[in-house]
């Protein structure tokens, strides 16, 4: 069940950093990295792919694809 919970609240968080990404960028300010390596206008797309990446991330946490992937790749690892 908190498997549900954590992937849904992901994929709204990182449709909120879609959406807010305006708002987003005036709370945190320029991110450096972002705008050294992507360049100018580098903190806009980092929070773009910031939020497609957490949306992907929760469908695959909620769908259980994450974890079997990374069991699946790792597992002979450990």
């Amino acid at each position: 069940m908190s498997r549900y919970i954590i992937g849904f609240l992901a994929m709204i968080g990182g449709f909120l950093i879609l959406v807010y990404r305006a708002k987003v960028k005036d709370l945190v300010g320029d991110i450096g990295f972002a705008e050294k390596y992507i360049g100018v206008g580098g903190t806009w797309t980092f929070l773009i792919l910031l939020g497609i990446g957490f949306f992907i991330f929760g469908l695959m946490w909620m769908t259980g694809t994450l974890q079997s992937g990374v069991g699946g790749f790792l597992g002979g690892i450990f």
